[in-house]
């Protein structure tokens, strides 16, 4: 046969599959309302494994895998389906539609906000970005800005979350597992790396350098060629306080990989500047709060999924983003800490809280995964 015939046997077939799941669909409509009825939850698990299992059964080997997809995003559908005929509100949407109504319609323009590190850091950029007035509390670690947050010592953190070179910071991920909070802003912060040290010294006088391991990462091509001759790069915990702790030294062969706004405030001076692997290099930070705000123009929502680790666990979470319409603009995983082979997915999506689809995902939330967390819906600051 041609491909032209095959392709016609192909159209005839499909015109009979979009008789049949029209069909489907009307009998998934009325299994919704009995299950309505008999106050059923849409998802029956145990039927679906069997289903599945039967329809696998019936195919010839080389098709079951692709078989066993297509009806699994099927029954996505389905449920998808039945959930949007017959809405019932979730706590957690009637949460969030709480905060829509209670949160302020502006942002505030001044708080109290922990950051981590000191005078300099670039969070603290970040905050000014975020607030037009803050009142900035400086913590040494990334645990104790959540720990503020979470104790109400602060009303707000701000916190980087992923950088467009050296990718995503880790710790702060782990630490979403443990902490109670909510992301209500968030912001993108241009990085340009200097290298600062005391006045008078010369770049070939530098033994040994400081800085954030991020901040390290992202000036490894800078920074091999010294390493090549013989300076030692040694991590610390900000890139402020690296900034700080080369003013407050002794020694005159030390430097700091810190922002420009470190040069004035320690009294340093520079010895090179953008020295970034990537001139487009940002920083993507997170404000988080004790409490759920969520205000106007709120178009990104956060979201932390336990999958348990077995084949399609993700998949399944993906289809039904898929079935809904919903854009994933970040996926992540971490291990979760005392569970074998269990993992944390953070999503990033892209909707609107206004959207139909936002709803509909939120009242599904519990049929998706065994274990979720809402993180908040927040818009970002450019």
């Amino acid at each position: 046969m041609s491909l032209e015939e095959l392709r016609k046997e192909i159209d005839a077939i499909d015109d009979v599959l979009v008789q049949a799941f029209a069909d489907r669909m009307d009998i998934v409509a009325q299994i919704g309302e009995a299950k309505k009825r008999i106050d059923k939850p849409v998802l029956d698990a145990g039927r679906e494994r069997s289903k599945l299992a039967d329809i696998a059964s019936k195919l010839p080997p080389e098709l079951e895998q692709y078989g066993y997809t297509l009806w699994s995003m099927l029954f996505e559908i389905s449920r998808s389906y039945q959930s949007a005929l017959n809405p019932v509100p979730s706590s957690l949407r009637l949460e969030i539609e709480r905060a829509m109504e209670t949160t302020p319609h502006l942002f505030p323009p001044s708080a109290t906000v922990a950051c981590q590190g000191t005078e300099g850091a670039y969070a603290q950029m970040a905050c000014e970005k975020v607030f037009k007035h803050p009142q900035i509390m400086y913590f040494g670690s990334f645990d104790s800005v959540f720990t503020a947050v979470e104790k109400g010592f602060c009303q707000y953190g701000v916190l980087p979350l992923e950088n467009s070179t050296a990718g995503s910071v880790t710790q702060i991920y782990d630490l979403m597992m443990k902490h109670q909070f909510k992301i209500v802003r968030a912001t993108r912060l241009k990085i340009d790396h200097n290298l600062l040290a005391k006045r008078g010294t010369k770049l070939e006088d530098v033994k040994e350098i400081y800085s954030h391991p991020q901040a390290i990462s992202q000036s490894s091509t800078f920074l091999e060629k010294l390493r090549n001759q013989g300076v030692k790069i040694t991590p610390c915990e900000n890139t402020a306080v690296a900034a700080e702790r080369v003013a407050a030294s002794d020694r005159k062969d030390v430097a700091a990989i810190c922002s420009h706004n470190c040069m004035e405030l320690y009294g340093l001076e520079r010895l090179a500047a953008n020295i970034q692997d990537q001139g487009n290099n940002h920083t993507r930070f997170i404000t988080i709060s004790k409490n759920l705000e969520i205000y106007p123009g709120a178009d990104k929502t956060s979201l932390m999924m336990v999958a348990p680790h077995r084949p399609g666990a993700l998949y399944q979470i993906l289809a039904r983003f898929y079935t809904l319409g919903l854009n994933v603009i970040k996926l992540e995983s971490r291990p979760i800490p005392d569970r074998d082979f269990e993992f944390m997915f953070y999503f990033d999506l892209e909707t609107s809280v206004y959207s139909d689809e936002f709803i509909r995902m939120i009242d599904d939330l519990d049929t998706i995964c065994d274990e979720f967390q809402y993180l908040g819906s927040y818009s970002e600051v450019i």
